[in-house]
């Protein structure tokens, strides 16, 4: 039974000889009795709660607070990793930069290396022609001048081959 404030404030008691109804004051103490007790259990249980409820908001205080702190060191580590990348691909770039200066320089020089040995060859192709035209001349000159001994024996020849015809 529920008894609230109001009820008991507009309880009225018949009255007897003696001032008010003993058996209806007893049943209202019963009844209050009754409403004490359940209302000391149901503050008991809310305590109880209220407890087990600030512990579990403890705990998810704690909770939030590590994850908190979770996140902060794994932010500065995404931090820390990008820093890291970052310098990795700066230096990787940088000595890919260098390589291919490297390279390109190389490039030059033997491209300079093969205009070199294309002059080179030139010259000695211009050298090697002047040689042989020289040695041609020489031979044409020598076709063109004509022997003493070698008319000698060619007018020698036609004798020989007049007189075996004459035999």
């Amino acid at each position: 039974m529920n008894v609230s404030k109001v009820d008991l404030l507009n309880k009225k008691f018949t009255k007897k000889l003696f001032g008010y109804s003993c058996a209806e004051v007893d049943q209202l103490m019963l009844e209050l009795a009754e409403v004490l007790g359940q209302a000391a259990e149901d503050k008991r249980d809310l305590l109880r709660k209220v407890k087990d409820l600030e512990v579990s908001v403890k705990e998810y205080r704690q909770r939030d607070e590590t994850l908190r702190d979770t996140l902060m060191s794994t932010q500065r580590m995404v931090d820390d990793i990008k820093g890291s990348a970052e310098k990795e691909a700066r230096l990787i770039i940088d000595e890919a930069k260098v390589k291919a200066e490297a390279t390109v320089q190389q490039g030059y020089y033997r491209l300079a290396q093969v205009h070199e040995d294309l002059e080179n060859l030139k010259r000695q192709r211009a050298h090697y022609e002047l040689q042989l035209r020289g040695i041609l001349e020489t031979h044409m000159r020598f076709l063109d001048s004509r022997d003493p001994d070698i008319e000698k024996l060619e007018k020698m020849e036609a004798k020989v081959k007049f007189l075996k015809k004459a035999e």
